[in-house]
This record gives structure tokens, sequence and C-alpha cells, in this order.
């Protein structure tokens, strides 16, 4: 089957610039705040290319109109003229035009014409140039246009009257498609603590996923539904299940995707394209494992949505997630800011209110460029102990382009310029931000380069890490399988981050050897960073490769490791490391030794298999001491691309033994294809997050295969189906073995 169009998307990325001399005193000054909606109105509309700074441009007169003819232009300079007007052909007066791309505008005069000046450097060889046409209470309208080799080009544009409310996505053919040509891509769609049954990055950080625990139940999201499973003094059974929605409202173009659990509370973070925000979904879950519906709080976003990374976190009571605004898509730009409600089916929906006041919109002291910065990256916090969620939004500006971590006393945030966009210090291509989960003030710090995804990054005794790549564009959508250019490890100590004025230091960037290609997979393990390429979402072809193993601390060697398969997956096994990939016919896992000389200690290979699952939650290994464990990841037929996940299940779960010289099999839970029904599927019925989890709990080892949970039992060393049971909404029943 031949991947669709859209996991295709390529990204367009610029090349990794040398870090500027940081300053040599330490900054204690964090990000300062908006005083007034006033002020955050007039940077907002800075932003989006309908006002020039005041800082900069003191007030004007009205624009004059341009001449009638362009005489001796500067040498090197193309001129643009045109005219903007109403559909009825009325001018529009102060409207600003920009070239996009290169940061440079103009307004129109009281007839509507304008004169733009652009630089012919600036263009290249194609001449192609990307305006945009923008003036408050009207739509944006944008053209590309291809400059004449001699005299004026003109481009003409035509305003509509805008609409109050954020632009809509579409759903297309049950994938997850983009909005508009002029929107930004919005595509539709680390040891785990003792008491998790996820493969999180950072104890005591749990990651929204599809399964959770909560006492003696499973709770499994699945294709718009909620079903708990009892576990608990030996069960397994279901016990109930229920809407993933609340009443009165449509699922239809809504996608819910991550489950967290909080005491009695069951959370569900979904994205809805029909209504345009991020659904929060609050139910009670009794000790009986029986649901019910608390709560729908919807918030004002855009899509989400990461082929990798999770929105959610929950950091003990204090539910986190992340999510776009995209500016520039309202008449009133305070319309755009981070916004919430608690679903009224009364009152169609209720009405919005603000849970991001000026004084929790952050600007850095280095500005950002109108015209590129043109994301509100929004970072919202709230507090689960209330019975009514009460939601506080902290809003930061960028590009699209952005990689979202949490680590257990702060959330960071890196943001990337527009890719194609020239700047005058490429130290600043980036800009990295800390939001401390005290509550304290943001800090932040100009960076280069684009970490891949959340595994790119860790924080711990004082000290950030980042692995970055030269191009890249973050993690959002599919941008994570696409990276290029050369690796650098950047160490930041904590104290350096500040008001986002100075710069990452040329000195805390540590340049390391890098010669794959294919899709870039990184993880820390231990003092040890750990990166190589493979096939990912694409294709299972990739014969050989090698893993790079570099310590964090120092300038120690960097070991290069070959192996006969892809990198695709890089997993800790207590103080080692597994490294996971395909050959196109087989599915390797190679482990590796961490301390001074790291090297490959124990291989096995899975003849005529893939991978089933390629997210991080897929993989799970239970510890049993610093050297030995058991391994579990879903598998399915070989030569399956990584996005076969979305439209297939997994065929099963293999478990292999570790025990730190060579991996064992146990065995397999596999699925039962003769259970499969139609689940009459109302939402969400592409499994984006996947549908397969090998879960180890009280001593009980499963598999969550679709709608199925498998338990099996260790006889000597070999795991052996004990019991399944189905919790399909058409079919519950269970048999043993």
């Amino acid at each position: 089957m031949r991947p669709p169009t859209f996991l295709r998307l390529a990204v367009a990325i610029a090349l990794l610039a040398s870090a500027a001399t940081a300053q040599s005193t330490r900054s204690d000054r964090a990000i300062r705040p908006f005083r007034s909606n006033e002020e955050l109105a007039r940077y907002l509309r800075v932003l989006t290319g309908v006002a020039e700074p005041a800082a900069v441009v003191p007030p004007q007169p009205p624009v004059a109109c341009p001449p009638a003819g362009d005489g001796a232009l500067p040498a090197g300079v193309i001129a643009v003229r045109g005219r903007v007007t109403t559909a009825d052909g009325s001018a529009v007066e102060g409207a600003q035009v920009v070239a996009t791309k290169i940061g440079v505008g103009t307004a129109t005069c009281s007839t509507g014409e304008y004169r733009l000046l652009v630089p012919r450097d600036s263009v290249g060889r194609t001449r192609r140039l990307d305006l945009a046409a923008r003036r408050i209470g009207y739509e944006a309208a944008r053209r590309r246009i291809r400059l004449a080799a001699s005299g004026p080009t003109r481009a003409d544009f035509s305003l509509k009257p805008a609409a109050v409310a954020l632009e809509a996505q579409v759903i297309a053919d049950g994938y997850k498609a983009e909005a508009a040509p002029s929107a930004p891509p919005a595509a539709a769609r680390a040891d785990a603590s003792a008491t998790s049954i996820t493969n999180n990055q950072h104890a005591g950080v749990d990651e929204g996923d599809i399964v959770k625990r909560r006492g003696g139940h499973l709770v499994i999201l699945r294709r718009g539904r909620l079903f708990t499973v009892a576990i608990g003094d030996g069960a397994l059974r279901p016990i109930s299940f229920a809407d993933a929605f609340g009443p009165g409202i449509d699922p239809s173009g809504t996608w819910y995707d991550e489950l967290l659990v909080s005491e009695n509370r069951v959370v569900v973070i979904g994205y809805s394209y029909q209504r345009g925000g991020t659904e929060v979904g609050i139910f009670d879950i009794d000790r009986g494992g029986r649901l019910s519906h608390a709560g729908t709080y919807q918030l004002r976003s855009n899509d989400y949505y990461s082929s990798r990374n999770y929105a959610s976190r929950l950091v003990d009571d204090k539910l986190v997630f992340y999510a776009p605004l995209y500016l520039g898509y309202t008449a009133d730009p305070l319309d755009a800011l981070p916004a919430m409600r608690k679903w009224d089916e009364d009152a169609d929906g209720g009405s919005f209110r603000r849970i991001a006041t000026a004084a929790r919109v952050f600007r850095p002291e280095r500005p950002p460029v109108p015209g590129r910065a043109t994301v509100m990256h929004s970072v919202t916090v709230c507090d689960l102990a209330a019975r009514d969620l009460d939601c506080e939004a902290t809003v930061l500006f960028g590009d699209w382009g952005r990689v979202f971590y949490v680590s257990p006393t702060a959330v960071y945030v890196w943001v990337r310029e527009s890719a194609s966009a020239p700047v005058e210090d490429e130290a600043a291509q980036s800009m990295l931000y800390r939001m401390p989960l005290d509550g304290s003030a943001p800090t932040a710090i100009a960076a280069s380069g684009v970490p891949v995804d959340q595994f790119s990054f860790l924080e711990r005794d004082g000290v950030l890490d980042v692995l970055v790549r030269a191009e890249g564009r973050g993690d959002g959508m599919w941008a994570a399988e696409v990276s290029a250019g050369d690796v650098a490890l950047l160490r930041l100590p904590l104290w350096r981050f500040g008001d986002g004025s100075d710069v990452a230091p040329r000195r805390a960037y540590r340049a390391l050897p890098f010669s794959g290609t294919g899709t870039f997979t990184n993880r820390f393990v231990g003092e040890h960073v750990l990166y190589g390429a493979g096939n990912g979402w694409w294709d299972a072809t990739t014969r050989e490769a090698k893993l790079y193993v570099a310590p964090v601390r120092g300038r120690g060697e960097v070991s290069s490791i070959a192996l006969p398969h892809g990198v695709d997956r890089i997993e800790a096994l207590g103080t080692d490391a597994v490294v996971v990939g395909s050959d196109g016919a087989s599915l390797h896992f190679s482990g590796v030794a961490l301390g001074g000389n790291p090297a490959l200690t124990q291989h096995y290979t899975l003849a005529g298999a893939s991978q089933g699952e390629l997210r991080s939650h897929g993989f799970f290994y239970r510890r049993d001491d610093e050297h030995a464990g058991i391994i579990g990841l879903p598998i399915r037929t070989a030569g399956k691309a990584g996005y076969s996940h979305l439209f297939e299940g997994s065929a099963a779960v293999l478990f292999l033994g570790n025990d730190g010289q060579a991996f064992r099999e146990l065995g397999t839970l596999a699925a039962d294809d003769a259970r499969a029904a139609d689940d009459a599927c109302v939402a969400s019925c592409v499994d984006w997050y996947g549908n397969a989890r090998p879960i180890f709990t009280d001593g009980r080892i499963f598999a969550l295969l679709g709608y199925e949970l498998v338990e099996g039992t260790l006889r000597g060393e070999r795991l052996r189906e004990r019991r399944r049971v189905s919790f399909a909404p058409a079919m519950p029943l269970t048999t043993s073995r």
C-alpha cells in the first residue's frame, strides 16, 4: 500500500548558523509581560503586519500616493505597484502590503495605491515574491508573483470583510487535512515511575496516552469512547464504557487523542475541527470502575497534533498542555488570545472567557520580526483538584515550528523563526522559553538550530541539554520526521535564561559527528546522548546504519557503532539502551552497554516482522534489576512502513527477556482477527496515537491490541497466553486457556 500524499509532506528548512558571542554577565531578568490590553493589541497588530512598531517608526501623516512613474530607482531595487480595494472596487486606505518572507512592507494611500521597493538580491534567480495585504477588519489576501525582468510589476488585491471567529479547518477522506493555502501548515492531524504503565520521559511527569491505570482498573481510550476493564485482585473483565464527548456534543470532525487520570478524575484531550479548538472532557470514575461525565470544556486553539510528541502532561494535580494559536484570522487581535468555556448544550456551547490576560503574555527583549512570528504558543495549566476546571494560559511568540518539553520543574517551548526568512543575527533563529511550574515568570534565551522532538531535551542538576540539528521545523504535525544538517549538543546552565536578549554562547555548543540519512532519532540515557537515523514513517528499507553515542558532560570521544538495521527507536534499559529498527525484512533489537566504552553487547532478530507502533508509548521495559528485565513492543508483518499503525491493528506484542548479555524471546501475545467487530465508530476513527500497548502491572503481563486485552503468564522461559477479554461495545466476551 502506497503511503497517502499527506505523509510525504516536506518542510522547507534553513542551515544552522554560528552562535554569537554571549554576554559575559548573568541576566537575572525575566521576560516582560504586557502592561495592558491596549499595549498588547498594538503589538499583535505589528506582528501581523498591520502596523509599524511605534518605537521604530513615529506617528506619520497620511501616506502620500506614489508618483506616476518610478524614475531612477536605487541600484539593486525592484518596484512592485498595485492597488488594494474592496469587492465593490472601493479604495482601502492604510492597508499594509508586505513581502512576507523578506520583511519589507509599505502602506496604501487614500486611493488604495501602493509602491513597494524590493531588494533584487532578496528574491534570487526565480524572481518570485510572496505578498500579503492586510487591514484591520478585513481578511488577509495573499499572492505569489513573478517580478518583471525590467520595469515595475503590478499586483492588485481585493479584501473581504473579516469573520470574527478563528478560521476553521476541515476533514477530508478521514485524514487530518490542511486548512487553506494561506494558513500555516496545520495538517490534520527515561524511565517510568514505579507505578506508571506508560513509557514516560520523566518519572513524576505523566504523559497523555490511550491507556492508564486507576486503582484496580485500566482506563482505555479508543475511537471516541472510554472503556474500563477490571484487573484488580486477579480479575479481567469489562466494566463500563462511555462516549469520550459530553451530552449534546456532535463528535463529527473531532479527534479524541489523549487520556490522563488524576485521583478519581479521567481527562480526555481532543481537537475539534468542527468547533475550532481543544476539547477537555472530564469524567468521574468510581471505585467500581464506572464512568460518568462531569463536564466538557473547550479551549480556543489550533491543532496541536505531533507524530511524536504528546500535547498533555500531568504533574501532581496540574494538567499542562500545549496548543498553537495562529495570528491574523480575527478582526480584533485580542480575540485570538487563549479562551475557554464550559460546554453548555442549552446555549449552543456557551460563551468564551479569556484565560490569558495581558500580564500572562510575554515578549522577549529580542523582538520577533513582524510578519514572521505569527503564532502564539500557549501553555495552559489547569487545576484538576477544583470541581470546575480552572485554567490559566501563558502565551509566547514565534513561527509555527516548535518543540514542547516538560521536565519535573518547568515547561520549555523552543520556537523557530521562518526557515526561509533571512535574519540579521543568525544566532537568533530560535528562541527557547522556560516556564517554571511554580508559577514564576518565564525566562528565555536565543539559540541556533532546531531540536527534533521532546527527546532532544533533558533537564537535570540545574542544566538543560538539547541536541539540535541544523535544519528542521520542530515536532508539529510530521515535521519531526524531516530534519537535516549538522548535529550539535547545546548545554545551558539554567541561570543563563533571562529576558531573551542574550544568545547562547558558541562555547555552549559541541559539534557532533553524523553521516546518516533518513528519519533522525535521539534519546538521552544516563550520562550519554544516543542518536541515529532509520526509516521511520515512510518505508522499511534501511539496510544498515550507525548509532552514535556521545558523553553529555565534557568533551569525551563519540562512539560510532555499526548496526545491520536502521535506528527507528532508542530506549533505556536501566543504565543501558536498546536500539530497534528494520532492514526491510526483519525487526532487529540491538543492546548497547553504556559505560566508559559504549559497545554492542547483545542482538536479537525477528524475521518477517516490523514495529507495530512508532510512538514512545508503544514500548515498555519492566526493570527487574540494574541489568535484567522484560521488553514489550507491538509488532506486525515485515515491510510495513511506520504509518501503517494509523490504519491497521498490530498483530501481536512481542516480549523479550534481557539479562544484559543476550536477549531471549519469551513469546508473543497475539490479536484474534476473528473477534474483530463493527464498533459503529462515530468519532476518532483513525488511530493517530496507536492502538496497541504492552502493559506490566502488579507482576502481571498484558497486551492491549485494539479492543482486546490479552494476559500472559511466564512458565519457565516462555510466555503463554492465560486469558483474554474483548471490551468492544458490541461483544464483551472472556475466554481462558
